[in-house]
């Protein structure tokens, strides 16, 4: 993708993919031990790294940029997943993650739900991501409710 569609896509909001390998050498110092990247993506300056232990978004902040707050959705905590697809025209593909934010996941200690969407341009095939955080939140759901 070259650089003029990667500002537009910044511009309006879209995610555009980077490489794991790019994402582990840059915000590695960030990661726990033995996590790993699925896929990563980059807003303009901000980034979100999906993992095989939680949902990583770093917001950097100031002119420089050098300052950054750094905040996580543990994948342990994904209870919902939806996905809209692009459709004709100006239309965007999104995914919708839906978690426990409350230290207690299960409702005896009172559990609160909060809600993400993160956008991906049109020609982004969100179809495996998709696929990817399902199966964590099919599972979490399974293992909830036992």
């Amino acid at each position: 993708m070259g650089i003029m569609n990667k500002m537009v896509n910044g511009l309006s909001g879209n995610l555009n993919e980077v490489s794991p390998e790019s994402l582990q050498q840059e915000y590695g110092a960030y990661f726990m031990e033995g996590e790993t990247v699925y896929t990563g993506f980059q807003l303009v300056r901000d980034v979100v790294i999906f993992t095989n232990k939680r949902i990583v978004t770093f917001d950097k902040q100031g002119t420089t940029g050098k300052k950054m707050r750094v905040s996580s959705i543990y994948l342990s905590a994904v209870i919902h997943v939806s996905a809209e697809t692009a459709g004709f025209g100006m239309d965007d593909s999104q995914v919708d993650i839906e978690y426990i934010d409350s230290p207690y996941y299960k409702a005896s200690g009172g559990v609160s739900v909060a809600k993400r969407t993160f956008e991906f341009p049109k020609k982004y095939n969100i179809q495996p991501l998709y696929q990817y955080l399902q199966q964590i939140a099919y599972n979490n759901h399974e293992s909830l409710n036992q």
